[in-house]
């Protein structure tokens, strides 16, 4: 039989055991402190046996009107949770009713587009000793819309000029073949005529001033830099580059199937998020490309 205990003992000893036992940072203990207290606020310092699945549900409703965001939303049912599990295991309560309660969907944030003309900026020449080298990997950043990962991924192998080929690992190493816009072509070219023989057979083709393969960071960084010398929007990342390449190819009349092979999408429906398509727009882009994949509903 459960010991009868109110909310705010229970409370007291739970946050007690999160710093003395599962030795939980100082910031964690302050949220669940903050978050818990609002539960209590909201509830009454009532039984602890006698907290429903309603109460919690209720207590949600009244957080999301206050116009909270679904992140915070599931942090304080997370926290609820927590504190209502660890009395299960301490025998203070029989169950834990906030278990059943889903958190509100979180909205997946995607990066905004940088307008052409801003590209077109991040593609000045500038005084840096690794233009050329920095102005090959942007234009192969943003025009064949790579992951920043599978640009520093690609080895000297992997390419085929002459075809305007690439060939990309993606995740999973999964293989894909995109082609290379003239202008990039170029601009490769005129970087690997200076990039020379690296040390120990290094087969990376974008280098560091070590002559060893660039790092994810270091790309980070060189767009910052770069962007704060041409005058372009500091705010800038590499996924952002992805995400215009394929809001400015849809934009201009790019089937979006196509856009997937691109991007090397598994699935059309996260190309559909890169480029912000309701979904009725999808299905019509979707029918109008695939006639054979209309379904032919009973009459």
């Amino acid at each position: 039989m459960p010991t009868e205990l109110s909310l705010k003992v229970a409370a007291a000893r739970f946050l007690t055991e999160l710093a003395d036992v599962r030795l939980a940072s100082t910031h964690t203990i302050a949220a669940y402190r903050r978050d818990i207290s609002r539960f209590i606020d909201f509830c009454g310092d009532i039984p602890l046996a006698d907290i429903t699945r309603v109460q919690v549900q209720d207590w949600l409703v009244a957080s999301h009107a206050l116009g909270l965001a679904a992140s915070t939303l599931a942090r304080r049912l997370s926290a609820v949770s927590s504190l209502l599990d660890a009395s299960v295991q301490s025998g203070l309560c029989n169950t834990n009713v906030a278990a059943g309660v889903h958190p509100p969907r979180q909205s997946k944030r995607l990066p905004r587009t940088l307008p052409p003309e801003q590209t077109a900026a991040l593609m000045q020449t500038t005084e840096r000793t690794s233009d050329v080298r920095d102005l090959a990997l942007l234009a192969v950043l943003y025009g064949c819309g790579l992951r920043v990962s599978e640009v520093v991924g690609l080895n000297l192998d992997d390419m085929d000029l002459q075809s305007l080929e690439l060939r990309v690992f993606g995740k999973g190493r999964k293989e894909r073949i995109v082609p290379v816009p003239e202008a990039a072509g170029r601009l490769l070219h005129n970087y690997l005529s200076e990039r020379g023989q690296a040390p120990d057979n290094e087969t990376a083709v974008f280098l560091n001033k070590y002559h060893t393969r660039l790092s994810v960071r270091s790309v980070q960084r060189m767009l910052k830099d770069r962007a704060l010398e041409t005058g372009t929007d500091t705010s800038v990342t590499p996924h952002r580059l992805r995400h215009s390449f394929a809001t400015h190819l849809l934009a201009g009349g790019v089937d979006l199937r196509a856009i997937q092979e691109l991007l090397g999408h598994a699935s059309l429906a996260t190309t559909e998020r890169y480029t912000h398509l309701d979904i009725a727009r999808l299905t019509e882009v979707y029918d109008d490309a695939h006639p054979r994949a209309k379904r032919v509903l009973p009459s």
